[in-house]
């Protein structure tokens, strides 16, 4: 099967399983070696952009506030400053998911899932190249500002495309499951970035504050560099992908639409913003759990600031809890096929509601612990996980085969925006004025949006995606 596909007058029969059927009218059977290629490439995909992504907002907390916003004497707006630039990115990716977007519904999910890896990766190994502000002035942070927004078009058009991979090849009854591989990427790389940082902190030393020792020097560039390995190996495993069926009977009926955006906001506009609004309450959450909490976790605790945990130690702590994040998302994939996709999402959301009512108790300045924060992490990554593993089953369940690759990753992206991109910089702003409880009550706030929209959602584990 090519990548990029041509009309054809075959017509496929569609039957009323979950997943999708054959031009027989027979649901799909996927043989294992398939099976096995789509699984690999939709996760080691996602890793690779997660790794990426996960690089920067490690660095954003850590390196970038001192080596490319140093002239304000004042830490705090420092953070803040590197905090925008990182919310940048997130700017971008609604317009990657748009550009990217245009091609998948286009041209196919395969070609445009190997230009969305290229433009992700090329951007994060020039970051490692970058001067700093010292070197160069004011142009150190603006280009660091333009490869954080060529990282988020590259992300823009990753997510959808790896999900769409995965579950338009599913089985039915198994589209959640097999959805969840690219989700599994979101740990994955949050793994091997924070993992990465922590070996080179251990190796070459490295104390919160200080700018003349080998990691700040120098060692702060490999994990962004080392990319280009990873980018490599990604490329390898797409290129020997074949398109999915369900784009390709997509084709095949002329269901192909000149512009994939117009049609989306024609036919889709509804589902765009049900879309949206379910995914917020997940971006706020895990933006909240890796990088607010970094800058928090090693943070002034004197002045009420964070818990002045030594950086190489907060690491750990991150690293230990993830494998509850990676854990919880083939469960809740597992859930959202048995049980239905609404009723995990009720239950991941009422549970998150409870861990907006925690952060006093467990993250209080006058009362924390490394062992309360371990429970902190432990629990938000769990709760992460049962949410985030079937969102790639259930936003693109929502739009039919010739938008679905644009509105799904339009709803995704905009939702960063408004729940990922400001969050850090919100909960920041909110410690420094009122208090760490605060920003409980903040993810509160976002949550019952999310609730809202996850009630008025259908039940769609038994959809097929050929017939939308």
């Amino acid at each position: 099967m090519s990548s990029t596909p041509t009309d054809s007058s075959a017509v496929t029969t569609v039957g009323a399983d979950n997943g999708h059927t054959t031009t027989t009218g027979q649901p799909l059977v996927v043989d294992k070696a398939t099976k096995r290629r789509v699984a690999a490439a939709s996760t080691i995909g996602t890793t690779i952009e997660f790794y990426d992504f996960y690089a920067y907002a490690t660095a954003a907390v850590a390196v970038f506030p001192m080596l490319f916003f140093p002239a304000n004497d004042n830490p705090t707006v420092n953070l803040l400053a590197s905090f925008a630039t990182f919310g940048l990115a997130f700017i971008a990716r609604p317009l990657g998911s748009i550009i990217f977007g245009h091609f998948g519904d286009r041209v196919g999910r395969k070609a445009t899932l190997i230009g969305s890896l290229l433009t992700m990766g090329v951007a994060t190994i020039l970051i490692g190249m970058l001067p700093t502000y010292d070197q160069i002035g004011i142009i150190a942070p603006a280009l660091l500002a333009l490869m954080r927004f060529c990282q988020g078009l590259g992300l823009g058009g990753e997510w959808s495309g790896a999900a769409l991979l995965a579950g338009e090849n599913a089985e039915p009854g198994h589209r959640a499951r097999a959805a969840m591989w690219p989700q599994l990427g979101a740990p994955f790389g949050f793994f091997l970035a924070n993992g990465f940082f922590l070996i080179l902190v251990a190796t070459l030393g490295h104390q919160t504050g200080d700018t003349g020792d080998a990691f700040m020097t120098w060692g702060w560039r490999i994990p962004f560099l080392a990319s280009a390995v990873m980018i490599i190996i990604g490329l390898w495993v797409r290129f020997s992908l074949e398109e999915t069926p369900v784009f390709q009977q997509a084709v095949n009926q002329g269901k192909r639409v000149k512009s994939p955006l117009k049609e989306l906001f024609a036919t889709s506009f509804g589902p765009l913003v049900q879309a949206t609004f379910i995914m917020l309450s997940t971006y706020t959450l895990f933006y909240l759990v890796t990088t607010w909490i970094l800058s928090y976790g090693i943070g002034d605790r004197s002045r009420g600031l964070g818990l002045s945990i030594p950086y190489f130690e907060f690491l750990q702590l991150q690293l230990a809890t993830i494998p509850f994040f990676a854990i919880m998302i083939p469960i809740s994939g597992w859930l959202a096929d048995v049980w239905g996709r609404k009723k995990t999402l009720i239950l991941a959301s009422v549970l998150l509601l409870a861990f907006g009512m925690t952060f006093t108790a467990l993250l209080d300045p006058a009362t924390a612990t490394k062992p309360t924060v371990f429970i902190f992490l432990m629990a938000g990554m769990a709760i992460m996980g049962l949410i985030f593993g079937p969102m790639s089953a259930i936003l693109p369940e929502l739009f039919p085969t010739n938008v679905r690759y644009t509105g799904s990753g339009i709803a995704y992206n905009v939702s960063s925006i408004l729940g990922a991109a400001i969050a850090p910089f919100i909960a920041t702003w909110l410690v420094a004025e009122y208090g760490v409880a605060q920003v409980g009550i903040y993810l509160i706030i976002v949550t019952l949006i999310t609730f809202g929209a996850v009630l008025t959602m259908k039940e769609n584990k038994n959809n097929d995606l050929t017939q939308v």
